[in-house]
Protein backbone atom coordinates (compact mmCIF):
# COMPACT_ATOMS: atom_id res chain seq x y z
CA UNK A 1 0.00 0.00 0.00
CA UNK A 2 1.30 3.25 -0.79
CA UNK A 3 1.53 6.37 1.07
CA UNK A 4 -1.49 8.40 -0.90
CA UNK A 5 -2.96 10.98 1.51
CA UNK A 6 -6.41 11.82 1.01
CA UNK A 7 -7.54 15.61 -0.56
CA UNK A 8 -8.85 17.92 1.03
CA UNK A 9 -11.75 17.32 3.38
CA UNK A 10 -14.90 18.81 1.79
CA UNK A 11 -16.48 20.94 3.47
CA UNK A 12 -20.20 20.34 5.21
CA UNK A 13 -22.08 22.64 2.67
CA UNK A 14 -20.10 23.41 -0.22
CA UNK A 15 -22.89 25.73 -1.54
CA UNK A 16 -23.14 28.26 1.33
CA UNK A 17 -22.32 31.71 0.75
CA UNK A 18 -22.96 31.14 -3.46
CA UNK A 19 -26.69 32.48 -3.13
CA UNK A 20 -29.56 33.83 -1.36
CA UNK A 21 -30.38 31.99 1.90
CA UNK A 22 -33.84 30.60 1.53
CA UNK A 23 -35.00 30.76 4.94
CA UNK A 24 -38.23 28.47 6.00
CA UNK A 25 -40.02 30.72 8.97
CA UNK A 26 -43.36 31.63 10.17
CA UNK A 27 -45.27 30.66 13.37
CA UNK A 28 -43.20 30.03 16.44
CA UNK A 29 -40.05 29.56 13.96
CA UNK A 30 -37.47 32.57 13.18
CA UNK A 31 -33.94 33.30 11.73
CA UNK A 32 -31.08 34.85 12.92
CA UNK A 33 -28.87 36.62 10.77
CA UNK A 34 -25.00 37.61 12.36
CA UNK A 35 -22.62 40.08 10.26
CA UNK A 36 -19.22 38.90 10.73
CA UNK A 37 -15.42 40.53 10.91
CA UNK A 38 -13.95 39.44 7.77
CA UNK A 39 -10.69 37.94 9.78
CA UNK A 40 -13.60 35.34 10.94
CA UNK A 41 -14.09 33.95 7.62
CA UNK A 42 -14.27 29.68 7.61
CA UNK A 43 -14.83 29.61 10.92
CA UNK A 44 -17.21 28.17 12.91
CA UNK A 45 -20.03 28.92 14.80
CA UNK A 46 -22.06 27.01 17.36
CA UNK A 47 -25.54 28.01 18.78
CA UNK A 48 -27.24 27.28 22.16
CA UNK A 49 -30.61 27.71 23.92
CA UNK A 50 -31.10 29.86 26.59
CA UNK A 51 -34.52 29.09 27.43
CA UNK A 52 -34.52 24.85 26.07
CA UNK A 53 -35.49 25.48 22.23
CA UNK A 54 -33.81 23.95 19.63
CA UNK A 55 -32.91 24.71 16.02
CA UNK A 56 -35.19 22.90 14.13
CA UNK A 57 -34.21 19.45 12.63
CA UNK A 58 -31.66 19.22 15.39
CA UNK A 59 -32.08 17.21 18.55
CA UNK A 60 -32.73 18.69 21.96
CA UNK A 61 -29.09 20.05 22.95
CA UNK A 62 -27.52 19.04 26.00
CA UNK A 63 -24.31 19.33 27.40
CA UNK A 64 -22.79 15.98 25.80
CA UNK A 65 -24.84 16.63 22.51
CA UNK A 66 -23.52 17.89 18.89
CA UNK A 67 -24.49 21.82 18.95
CA UNK A 68 -25.80 23.25 16.17
CA UNK A 69 -23.20 24.94 14.18
CA UNK A 70 -22.81 27.21 10.58
CA UNK A 71 -19.63 28.58 9.12
CA UNK A 72 -19.07 32.25 8.48
CA UNK A 73 -19.10 33.06 4.55
CA UNK A 74 -19.58 35.93 2.37
CA UNK A 75 -23.43 36.47 1.30
CA UNK A 76 -24.19 38.13 -1.35
CA UNK A 77 -25.68 41.63 -0.89
CA UNK A 78 -26.79 44.48 -3.48
CA UNK A 79 -23.47 46.10 -3.46
CA UNK A 80 -20.79 43.50 -3.03
CA UNK A 81 -20.62 40.93 -0.05
CA UNK A 82 -20.89 40.59 3.74
CA UNK A 83 -19.26 37.83 5.98
CA UNK A 84 -22.28 36.51 7.87
CA UNK A 85 -23.55 33.52 9.55
CA UNK A 86 -27.47 32.36 9.00
CA UNK A 87 -29.63 30.34 11.66
CA UNK A 88 -32.11 29.54 9.09
CA UNK A 89 -34.92 27.79 11.38
CA UNK A 90 -34.98 28.36 15.38
CA UNK A 91 -37.65 28.18 17.93
CA UNK A 92 -38.70 31.50 19.02
CA UNK A 93 -36.23 32.05 22.11
CA UNK A 94 -33.14 33.61 23.51
CA UNK A 95 -29.65 31.74 22.43
CA UNK A 96 -25.95 32.28 22.61
CA UNK A 97 -23.03 32.22 20.29
CA UNK A 98 -19.64 31.18 20.35
CA UNK A 99 -16.77 29.52 18.29
CA UNK A 100 -16.96 26.07 17.77
CA UNK A 101 -15.69 23.98 20.49
CA UNK A 102 -15.16 26.97 22.99
CA UNK A 103 -18.87 27.01 24.77
CA UNK A 104 -17.56 29.00 27.56
CA UNK A 105 -16.55 32.12 25.48
CA UNK A 106 -20.06 33.20 24.64
CA UNK A 107 -19.46 36.19 21.83
CA UNK A 108 -23.13 37.19 21.25
CA UNK A 109 -26.85 36.90 22.65
CA UNK A 110 -29.70 37.35 20.54
CA UNK A 111 -33.72 36.88 20.97
CA UNK A 112 -35.39 35.35 18.00
CA UNK A 113 -39.10 36.16 17.30
CA UNK A 114 -41.13 33.71 15.61
CA UNK A 115 -41.90 34.60 11.93
CA UNK A 116 -38.97 36.93 11.90
CA UNK A 117 -35.44 37.47 10.52
CA UNK A 118 -33.66 38.75 13.49
CA UNK A 119 -30.21 40.30 12.85
CA UNK A 120 -26.95 41.24 14.66
CA UNK A 121 -23.71 42.16 14.48
CA UNK A 122 -20.84 39.89 16.07
CA UNK A 123 -18.15 41.94 18.36
CA UNK A 124 -15.01 42.68 17.16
Amino acid sequence: MTGISPGPAEPENAGAGRGAAVLDIGGEIGALVVVMPASMLGLEVEIRSLDGQHVVGQAHTHAHEHLAHVAVVNRPVADGQVPSLVFGELEQGRYELFEKGRPDAVALRAAVVGGEVTSATWPD
